[in-house]
């Protein structure tokens, strides 16, 4: 058995982990996927880590013994899921814990001292997504639907869900903040890329990969939330980024 933990965007809550929570309970693993701290002001990277070591510690106790952040006191492997604005929490809770493999799925990929309000012009983000909406036929200054950016590839009824209960308000603290690490965690990392995300276009998001990363994105379709069209796939991707330790 391991214990997978899946560490959520910004702006919702860890509710959309639910079909990939059950494909991964349905194999037999533990999963931890607490809600984050974001609509909490004075809540900032530190207190999102602690929030998921917390969560990784209670999912400890008992029959296993000892603290979350104390890798050998657990039994199994421990694989920490980062999703989005996730990525810049999800290397923090591996320096924590010891993590066996941290997979990046869809994720923005700090930089030491990068704050997560200054990564989207760091990255070039602005140019490559309009970029990427001209080839879509998207004219320049349209708003689009917040469904047609992020939801597209998922199914009317989970998105419909999404949208009516499980959005929060995020507060601007955590983006104003220096990621704290002077280095990337010594942790395998994998990163699972969603060709078909509009958000985070796929050749921007593969450029950043290479760039901060030194390794090339495994892809797999789907839009923003892979976990809610594919979570077969995804679990089965991470299953297999696993059994490779």
């Amino acid at each position: 058995m391991a214990t997978y933990v899946l560490i959520h965007a910004a702006a919702v809550d860890a509710w959309y982990w639910g079909p990939l929570a059950a494909e991964l309970k349905g194999r037999g693993h533990q999963v931890v996927a607490p809600d984050l701290p974001c609509d909490d002001e004075s809540a900032g990277l530190a207190e999102y880590t602690e929030t998921v070591v917390e969560a990784i510690d209670a999912s400890a106790s008992g029959s296993r013994g000892g603290s979350g952040g104390e890798k050998g006191k657990r039994d199994g492997q421990l694989v920490v899921v980062a999703h989005s604005f996730g990525g810049f929490t999800g290397p923090l809770v591996c320096e924590r814990v010891g993590a066996d493999l941290l997979v990046m799925l869809q994720a923005m990929v700090p930089r030491p001292g990068e704050a997560p309000g200054q990564w989207w012009e760091n990255t070039g983000y602005g140019p490559a997504r309009a970029e990427a909406d001209r080839r879509r036929g998207v004219a320049e200054g349209v708003e689009e639907d917040p469904r047609s950016v992020f939801l597209h590839d998922t199914p009317d009824e989970l998105a419909d869900e999404f949208t009516a209960g499980h959005e929060r308000t995020q507060t601007g603290t955590p983006m104003r903040e220096p990621w704290p690490l002077d280095a990337w965690p010594d942790v395998p990392t994998r990163f699972l890329l969603a060709s078909g995300d509009r958000f985070f276009p796929a050749p921007f998001l593969r450029a950043v990969v290479a760039e901060r990363l030194g390794i090339e994105p495994d892809e797999m379709p789907g839009d923003h939330s892979p976990m809610l069209a594919h979570p077969k796939d995804v679990a089965e991707r991470l299953e297999a980024y696993r059994a490779a330790l």
